[in-house]
């Protein structure tokens, strides 16, 4: 039995099992308070919108594992949308040349991002804000912020296969390739190892510029086909639509246990995370709370999970050095 009790109590100081337990919680919560909110509909609805917001955060989650910090990846993926919503139009295509062409933009426009940031020797913060203002601003100007609406019927029509969304499919695929990057291919030790320790990683002949730029192109790619995603979900291209998705985005991923300070984070927490934002969000919607409380609780969630992140990270300080003497 005290081994069982033991094995209770680290399964609960897992950053997962909390935000797991929190989210059963709140679920039976808000279920008893509103009864449609287990239904079948509002739960395939909550899967499909917060998609795009999960492809996103796969990008957004290894950087911040390397240690960086994205804040453009809204601006790239508008960017890249209506640059790819552009081509389909005049020249025709299909969701192969579709998702190759928001690939290679928004890794192209993630890669800028990792090359200022490198020669620049500047704040990733910094240097990403900068780019979001330039991106967005260049796209209103060049665009004078008018949408595209007549988008070809192939692009537009409805795609469910065995009744799952494709934004669904699409996010399950990104998520997956994510995990696979970070936990079983040699460069994700190295992503981990750049973000828990620059040093160290330079001693291991880690080439650094070149895992920048992937991290980076890698957030870009993400950004691009969530912003593919989002056109074939609402069937037109609006500029400015995807813009403002930053905190919510970020709240998600560090609700799931990605360290702001780099070198932890994994893709189940960003899911559970990007969970428990939903089911906030959906639940206050259902209860009739203003969806201009969004803010303010994306905010609170940011805070508690910087607080507590650090304070766990204090703790595991103390518990080393405790042992080392």
């Amino acid at each position: 039995m005290p081994d069982a009790s033991q094995s209770l109590k680290a399964a609960f100081r897992r950053h997962e099992v909390q935000i797991a337990s929190i989210i059963v919680i709140l679920g039976a919560f808000f279920s008893a308070l509103s009864p449609g909110f287990f239904s079948v509909s509002n739960l395939v609805t909550l899967l499909e919108s917060y998609s795009v917001m999960a492809i996103m955060a796969s990008g957004l989650l290894v950087v911040l594992i390397a240690g960086g910090i994205d804040i453009s990846f809204a601006a790239v993926a508008a960017v890249t949308q209506y640059l790819v919503a552009t081509i389909l139009v005049q020249m025709g295509g299909n969701w192969v040349v579709a998702f190759a062409l928001s690939a290679v933009f928004g890794a192209l426009l993630g890669v800028v991002n990792a090359l200022l940031i490198h020669y620049l020797q500047a704040l990733s913060v910094i240097v990403t804000i900068s780019t979001m203002t330039f991106y967005f601003a260049m796209l209103m100007f060049l665009t004078d912020g008018v949408s595209i609406y007549d988008l070809p019927d192939w692009f537009t029509d409805t795609i469910a296969p065995l009744g799952i969304p494709f934004p669904v499919i699409v996010a399950a695929i990104v998520l997956i390739i994510t995990s696979i990057l970070l936990n079983r291919l040699a460069i994700g030790r190295q992503i981990y190892g750049l973000g828990g320790n620059v040093e160290g990683a330079k001693r291991m002949g880690c080439n650094l510029v070149g895992l920048q730029c992937f991290v980076y192109g890698y957030s870009g790619l993400t950004a691009g086909i969530a912003g593919l995603v989002q056109a074939h979900r609402v069937e037109e291209v609006v500029p400015n639509a995807l813009i403002g998705r930053e905190l919510d985005v970020l709240a998600a991923v560090v609700l799931g246990g990605a360290s702001l300070q780099g070198g932890i984070g994994t893709v189940t927490g960003t899911i559970l995370g990007i969970v428990l934002l939903a089911i906030v969000q959906n639940g206050l919607t259902l209860l009739g709370v203003s969806s201009y409380s969004f803010g303010f609780v994306t905010g609170i969630i940011i805070l508690i999970s910087v607080s507590a992140t650090a304070i766990a990270a204090k703790r595991q300080q103390k518990r080393t050095v405790g042992n080392v003497v």
